[in-house]
């Protein structure tokens, strides 16, 4: 019975190992990366984000623990001593002639219980009054990391898409200049033109695989950037990302870009108004050191005495008291004073952070609303570019084919379809990244992803 029983719990304990490493594994990768994936799993996993959200944890415990001395303070001091040799003191005798007598006991010990409530204490008014904002500002910071990471992990995301659509159009391209390169050979073999058509059409092959190579590097380290951004397991061999073309291109869009900026949305001039709250209760606090502390205590002691060790706790000669106790600094050497001013500087000071930051924003919105508005104008003018281009390359490639156009204008032509397409997806790129500056500098890009 019980062998089953040692048996049957192992099974048990391996099934809820491996459970629970599967449920890590699956729950550290991702099987499928949108855009949103990526960003949830960010916010989830990079390591900015968690040690904003523990520093939160941190304050928390901080501003409970300057609290906790509201609550009253029970202490207890045990001490036990012996004598090697008593104290003397000099007594006058019957004549008048000072003589020196031992007095005490060899042996002594003491329990003392304090019980102390503080009453009226200027670091604990400060930290009661100002708990509220310490929380507020460490929880903003943490947005405004999340804030941040929103718009790294978006750009970057694509960026590997744009790399992965560029080795498309590479590997589009490789597939036409193949096709151009069997066409020059024969019409070479044939005797129609001769081997100049079949060495351009070489070098041009060539020239793409080499892009080709280059760019499939380029999304590895793109890739890896992404990774990082987001807190992804360096062991992950890879991040499978899903996207949809048509819904990116209807995403370049931004709404109402007229709307202009307001500041109180901006997650920075929220931290710098938490700022000054802040200092404003410090200068409160230096006011109040020209008030005295109060508090009240409660000490109970016990006391023991006696000659003899063994007899040292036969007998307890208590003593107790109760009391308030106030506390006034009289003079500091103007030291209060100074600090009050200090304070009122370092207020006037943050007046000018604000006037800082306001020009700041304004400078930031109207440098990324002119980003967007131009990456939207290039956007929409190299879209219509490719199309173009495409129906150039498929005009000349016939024209070539039927011996109207030389080999050197179907290059040409295939060169200029792979720049716009190049250009086109680059362009969609440049929009999309310089609108999630637009939104960041409007405060419409928030941690509530």
């Amino acid at each position: 019975m019980k062998t089953l029983f040692s048996v049957t719990t192992a099974i048990v304990m391996f099934l809820t190992a491996g459970l629970a490493y599967g449920q890590q594994t699956s729950d550290s990768l991702l099987t499928r990366a949108t855009l949103q994936d990526c960003i949830q799993y960010a916010l989830s996993h990079q390591p900015v984000v968690r040690q904003s959200q523990i520093d939160e944890t941190i304050t928390e415990h901080s501003i409970k623990s300057k609290l906790a001395d509201w609550y009253p303070q029970i202490g207890l001091d045990y001490n036990l001593q012996h004598y090697l040799e008593l104290p003397t003191s000099l007594f006058p005798d019957a004549n008048g002639v000072r003589r020196p007598v031992q007095i005490g006991v060899s042996n002594t010990s003491a329990a003392l219980f304090t019980l102390n409530q503080n009453i009226f204490n200027r670091d604990l008014l400060l930290a009661n009054r100002t708990a509220r904002d310490v929380r507020k500002q460490v929880r903003q910071t943490t947005e405004s990391n999340k804030i941040d990471v929103i718009s790294q992990v978006s750009k970057s995301y694509y960026d590997v898409l744009l790399s992965q659509k560029q080795m498309e159009v590479i590997e589009a391209d490789i597939i036409r200049l193949e096709r151009s390169l069997k066409d020059a050979y024969n019409q070479y073999q044939s005797g129609v033109v001769d081997k100049i058509d079949y060495k351009r059409a070489t070098i041009a092959l060539n020239n793409a695989k080499a892009q080709r190579k280059s760019a499939q590097e380029q999304i590895v380290a793109k890739q890896v950037y992404l990774r990082e951004l987001m807190g992804y397991p360096a062991s992950a061999t890879s991040l499978p990302l899903v996207y949809d073309t048509v819904g990116i291109e209807s995403s370049v869009l931004m709404g109402d870009t007229s709307m202009g900026v307001s500041y109180d949305k901006r997650i920075e001039y929220q931290l710098l108004e938490t700022r000054r709250t802040l200092l404003e209760a410090d200068l409160r606090y230096n006011k109040w050191s020209f008030l005295p502390t109060l508090s009240a205590f409660i000490n109970y002691s016990f006391n023991y005495q006696d000659d003899k060790f063994s007899k040292l706790y036969n007998q307890n000669y208590p003593s107790s008291l109760a009391g308030l106790k106030i506390s006034l600094p009289i003079f500091q050497g103007s030291k209060r004073i100074h600090n009050i001013r200090q304070a009122e500087w370092q207020l006037r000071r943050v007046d000018y952070d604000f006037y800082a930051l306001k020009n700041r924003i304004n400078t930031e919105y109207s440098q990324a609303l002119a980003a967007y508005r131009s990456n939207l104008n290039d956007y929409t003018t190299l879209k219509e570019n490719v199309t173009v281009a495409q129906d150039v390359y498929n005009l000349i490639e016939m024209q070539y084919k039927e011996g109207v156009k030389t080999y050197l204008d179907v290059i040409i032509s295939q060169t200029d379809l792979r720049s716009a397409q190049l250009n086109y997806f680059n362009a969609m790129y440049q929009v999309l990244s310089s609108k999630i500056d637009l939104q960041k500098a409007q405060g419409s890009l928030t941690a509530n992803y």
